[in-house]
């Protein structure tokens, strides 16, 4: 009935349902009408095809970036998977990720991303359904106020499966575009990776539903059902940054930031609490409704408080295509005849902040293999393209999101802004490296970090459009 879905890095929302036939959905952001849903439903053969594709337009600065995510699934008029594909995008940029379960509990999975193709089989998670599993468990819950329900919904774009709780609430008349309709109100807890996120959605007799709102960067998106024309009527301008700067509480200066600084961030609502990353760079202690955060650049003589890497913070994965023979090249040309880790990571960040040379936010999110053939992007871009420079130099990294502080930034001034950068592990600690800045220093404030999916900037979410920074203290 209804799966959620988020990508920050892709400023886009999929969601996901099994309607009985058809079903239109027009896309609002705070009010503005920003996209359209489309969701589809046919038996045929003893099998249910469930196809759902969302477009949202969005604007970053000023640029203008058109998004586009379909997912299909296939399954037994029971409601067991039997296949499912995934498509992406996102300004030039393509992903695709397909899979066919085997023996009841094995996928085999493909997937496409920048040029290069993957091959690989996984467990199917315990549980977990897709679309039409999802609609028969929430049909047997019925919509008796009060009843709670939880599901393991599976998400085919990143091949994992999130817990999702309902709550049956109050039946009453909601107005749509269309008309007043009689609805039930669901309320859901999305518990994704690191970042539990709230939503409500109106459903009606047949557990279609009709209605969603959720936060999403300080915005509320809102989808409400209604006709094809209505849908796809044209989109309104909405700038998804403006919410998601954090302005600081005084100016901090270069000096500052390269020493240390202590923040004092808490939440500007009532939602969930704020998280942050541990590293060994960033200390952050909860000190009742705020959270103190201390940023230091890391001095050789600090003690190390992460884990080491593991065997994946070395691979080539997805987005990270560290094996593909341009990011090798790269890697060679950008390293030099450097032979520590420390100095070739300094090198490579050196070497990417020049190699991308066309920086802009037209992009939007785009693998490394994909920098590598086309160097132009903003700070993701040269992120996931430092971090798989960095794996194919045997060194293990990783991509990190969060915020960075500027002097100003779209006519703003002293603020925080959405950023991503790569940590690498070297001598023995992880530390951090920014090609699309002048490097690493106390202005960045560590959200969350993963592997280069987009996925893992979920985590972010918690924090986004919701914070604000209460003081800064210079650590001497």
């Amino acid at each position: 009935m209804h799966r959620f879905c988020l990508l920050l890095a892709l400023t886009a929302v999929s969601v996901h349902a099994a309607p009985a036939g058809e079903t239109w959905m027009s896309v609002l952001l705070s009010g503005r009408k920003v996209g359209s849903m489309h969701s589809t439903r046919v038996v045929h053969g003893g099998r249910v095809t469930t196809q759902q594709q969302l477009s949202i337009e969005l604007d970053r600065a000023g640029t203008r970036i058109a998004f586009t995510t379909s997912e299909t699934d296939e399954e037994t008029l029971v409601g067991a998977p039997l296949a499912f594909e995934s498509r992406a995008q996102l300004s030039g940029n393509e992903t695709l990720v397909r899979g066919r379960i085997v023996d009841g509990h094995l996928v085999q999975v493909t997937s496409a991303i920048g040029g290069a193709t993957r091959t690989r089989t996984m467990e199917w998670p315990h549980g977990a359904l897709l679309a039409e599993g999802l609609r028969l468990a929430e049909e047997r819950a019925g919509t008796a106020a009060g009843t709670y329900y939880s599901n393991l919904a599976f998400q085919p774009d990143n091949l994992q499966a999130i817990t999702i709780d309902s709550n049956v609430a109050e039946t009453a008349p909601v107005d749509l575009p269309d008309g007043k309709r009689t609805l039930t109100r669901i309320e859901q807890s999305i518990h994704l990776p690191d970042a539990p996120m709230r939503a409500e959605a109106w459903i009606d007799a047949e557990q279609n539903v009709a209605k969603v709102v959720m936060p999403v960067v300080g915005y509320e998106l809102t989808m409400l059902a209604c006709s094809r024309a209505c849908a796809q009527a044209p989109n309104q301008s909405a700038d998804i940054l403006v919410h998601a700067l954090v302005a600081a509480p005084r100016p901090l200066s270069a000096e500052e930031r390269q020493r240390g600084l202590r923040l004092r961030l808490s939440a500007a609502d009532q939602g969930e609490a704020l998280k942050f990353a541990q590293t060994d760079e960033q200390r952050v202690t909860a000190t009742g409704a705020a959270v103190e955060v201390s940023i230091t650049p890391l001095a050789a003589t600090s003690v190390a408080a992460e884990n080491k890497p593991d065997a994946a913070d070395f691979r080539a994965n997805d987005w990270l295509q560290s094996d593909a023979p341009e990011v090798v090249a790269l890697a060679k040309k950008g390293a030099g005849d450097a032979a520590a880790p420390g100095e070739q990571m300094q090198r490579l960040e050196d070497f990417v902040r020049g190699f991308i040379r066309n920086k802009n936010l037209n992009v939007g999110y785009a693998s490394a293999l994909e920098v590598a053939r086309r160097p132009e992007g903003d700070c993701t871009e040269h992120a996931v393209l430092l971090a798989a420079l960095g794996r194919a130099r045997g060194i293990a990294t990783r991509v990190v999101d969060g915020i960075v502080y500027v002097d100003s930034y779209a006519g703003q001034q002293h603020v925080f802004v959405p950023h991503a950068w790569t940590q690498a592990y070297v001598d023995g600690r992880w530390r951090s490296y920014d090609a699309a800045l002048h490097g690493f220093d106390a202005g960045h404030v560590a959200l969350s970090f993963g592997d280069g999916d987009p996925w893992r900037f979920f985590a972010g979410f918690n924090a986004l459009g919701r914070m604000r920074v209460d003081s800064a203290e210079a650590i001497q």
